[in-house]
């Protein structure tokens, strides 16, 4: 990796602007491990020694990292024209996501995809599939105390994962959890590990067949052939691979069937060809077993290294819910629930990294950009701005009370993203981790193994729990 900055001419309407800060590689390995053997460590050191805008070198690449509200407005909201998708990090993603909301550039298609999703993912909508998020988990929860003792060692990151897959299943498709959506599972993976690599040692153009390559290869026509299989039955019938049938006869309406019945009433009027809802069934069944799983795994690592706080969240799970199963009405009244999940997000957001590429030259905190920048975001690095959080690196759900929250920049968090590319399933997936989190809180405490060493985040292209998460899981 070689870390230097060249000084930038100032933009042509604005005369010469202050250079952005150098970041070397030499030194921060005087100053301690570099940037492959700790990419989280690195960026955090860049920001706090060089400020909240640094320009680096990744494999040759010039990389601007912003590491401000201000700057990420100026990014996200009020430049959003100039700034699209087209840089390095979606450009990686792109052979698995392909025309997908996540991946796509920007312009006209994604501008209509996402006015023809936008209204399956309302609030209003996303209530109807709360059921699915409880039910679920309480036939997991019910597996639990079958097959483990009470203290038993489990990791709850392989279970979070089975989870996510069956209430992903059940919301898009009406489907209980067959070996085809483990194998997806197990597929998407491969391939972001493979993908992950890419930021700790570089590797060609994916057309050569390298190896990795190859596997990453196969690993796409996996995740192809199960979902091709969950769009032939909603369109058709039952299909064998993989699903085992519908949840529930009495669910009719599905996620699947709301995008397959979904109008562009503001463009042509027609709605997605199937190769497009191909894409789209692809990112939403990534996003939505991917983040998930991440983000309950270290919402319970949390709670287990925090018995204090899990101790406060018992109090008003059992004050609000006296031993039933919760409903989307109960998460207005639990907001330490919710506070615990906003603070895990903002330790932990799963989608930890964002880039976005300069069309135009620009100027932010009286700093050149030049065209064809790639700007990156990083919500593990902001999330811990000393100016930003008070004691950033505590575990603390309370500084999510409207007190606290008063005056606070709107993009000082943002687990995710922002601007008009906010994530679409942001509501789903906060009522998925708030109900979650009520119903195993309501039925069990977890504590950290003794001698187990603490759980480290992994930097691939989502934020893993490396190596799982082990935990003792006691009946309350």
């Amino acid at each position: 990796m070689t870390l230097d900055l060249s000084p930038e001419s100032g933009p042509r309407d604005g005369g010469p602007a202050t250079p952005v800060p150098t970041v070397r590689l030499s030194e921060r390995l005087r100053g301690g491990v570099g940037f492959r053997r700790d990419q989280l460590g690195f960026l955090q050191w860049a920001a706090r020694t060089h400020g909240d805008i640094v320009r680096f070198r990744l494999f040759g690449i010039p990389m601007i990292m912003l590491n401000h509200p201000d700057h990420i407005y100026r990014v996200l909201v009020e430049q959003r024209a100039n700034y699209d998708k087209d840089a390095l990090l979606y450009r990686l993603v792109r052979p698995v996501l392909r025309d997908g909301l996540i991946g796509t550039p920007g312009g006209e298609l994604w501008q209509r995809q996402r006015r023809l999703m936008q209204p399956s993912f309302r609030p209003v909508v996303v209530a109807r599939f709360a059921r699915n998020m409880t039910e679920e988990t309480t036939r997991m929860l019910e597996r639990w105390e079958q097959s483990y003792a009470p203290g038993a060692v489990v990791n709850v990151h392989e279970e979070f994962g089975e989870l996510a897959l069956r209430i992903v299943n059940r919301s898009l498709f009406s489907a209980r959890v067959g070996s085809g959506a483990r194998e997806f599972a197990e597929a998407f993976t491969e391939a972001n590990a493979l993908l992950g690599r890419f930021f700790t040692f570089p590797f060609p153009p994916l057309s050569v067949p390298t190896p990795g390559h190859l596997r990453l290869r196969r690993a796409i026509g996996r995740m192809d052939a199960f979902i091709s299989s969950v769009i032939r039955r909603g369109a058709s019938g039952p299909d064998p691979a993989g699903i085992t049938g519908p949840a529930d006869e009495a669910e009719q309406v599905n996620l699947l069937t709301l995008l397959m019945n979904a109008v562009d009433s503001e463009g042509d009027g027609k709605g997605m060809d199937p190769e497009q809802l191909h894409h789209e069934v692809l990112n939403l069944v990534i996003g939505a077993y991917e983040t998930t799983t991440n983000a309950l795994s270290w919402i319970f690592y949390l709670l287990a290294t925090h018995p204090e706080v899990e101790r406060k969240l018992h109090e008003e799970a059992d004050a609000v819910l006296g031993g039933r199963t919760p409903g989307f009405e109960d998460m207005a009244r639990t907001p330490y629930a919710r506070s615990v999940v906003e603070e895990t997000l903002r330790l932990y957001s799963p989608a930890w990294q964002f880039m976005r590429r300069s069309k135009a030259e620009d100027r932010i905190g009286g700093h050149h950009i030049p065209a064809r920048a790639n700007i990156y975001l990083n919500s593990y690095v902001l999330h811990r701005h000393p100016e930003l959080w008070e004691e950033p690196d505590t575990f603390d759900p309370d500084r999510f009370t409207p007190e606290r929250s008063a005056g606070r920049p709107r993009h000082a968090y943002m687990p995710f993203g922002g601007g008009e590319r906010v994530c679409i399933g942001q509501n789903f997936a906060l009522t998925e981790l708030h109900l979650v989190l009520l119903t195993v809180a309501a039925r069990h405490r977890f504590r950290v193994p003794a001698g187990q060493p603490p759980v480290r985040p992994q930097p691939l292209i989502t934020l893993h729990p490396e190596g799982g998460v082990p935990l003792e899981v006691h009946p309350r």
